[in-house]
């Protein structure tokens, strides 16, 4: 007596692997469970598909989404931020001056993006800059940005 898949065994298959995700860290049961669910749907819509047929399809769509998930998706969930990045990544970062006049001759910079871990930052500043000036960092001094006004034509030095 051969075995028969049938549609709702794939649905169960697939619930399964993905629900093995919680417990195996490797993001690869995913794949295979959304495969497994999709092998169902056209087992449901061809009813007359064989168990090898089946299981061949079950493989190859793994791997597409698989390959989907690292070619397409993961690359969009990249972190953008600079957190844990070297010295060389955060000179040169362009931030606005959102308050002046601060302790210490410091002023107070939001990056658009985090710079080491925070978007807001104590700076000190070369030259003298107003409230909405934008600032180019240009050295690390201790736990201070070092920052000086950004003049997109004369960055080039």
């Amino acid at each position: 007596m051969e075995f028969v898949f049938e549609p709702w065994h794939w649905f169960v298959l697939g619930v399964l692997l993905m629900l093995s995700e919680l417990i195996i860290p490797a993001f690869a049961a995913l794949w295979f469970g959304i495969s497994a669910i999709l092998v169902g749907i056209l087992l449901w819509i061809f009813p007359a598909l064989d168990s090898t047929v089946q299981l061949v399809l079950w493989m190859i769509l793994s791997i597409l989404c698989t390959i989907a998930w690292f070619r397409f998706i993961k690359p969009l969930s990249i972190d953008k931020t600079k957190a844990g990045l070297s010295r060389e990544a955060t000179i040169g970062q362009i931030g606005m001056v959102i308050q002046v006049n601060m302790e210490h001759e410091q002023i107070r910079v939001r990056f658009p993006m985090p710079v080491l871990g925070s978007d807001e930052w104590n700076c000190r500043t070369l030259s003298s800059v107003n409230v909405g000036d934008r600032v180019r960092v240009v050295d690390i001094l201790g736990n201070d940005l070092v920052v000086q006004p950004h003049r997109p034509n004369h960055d080039n030095q």
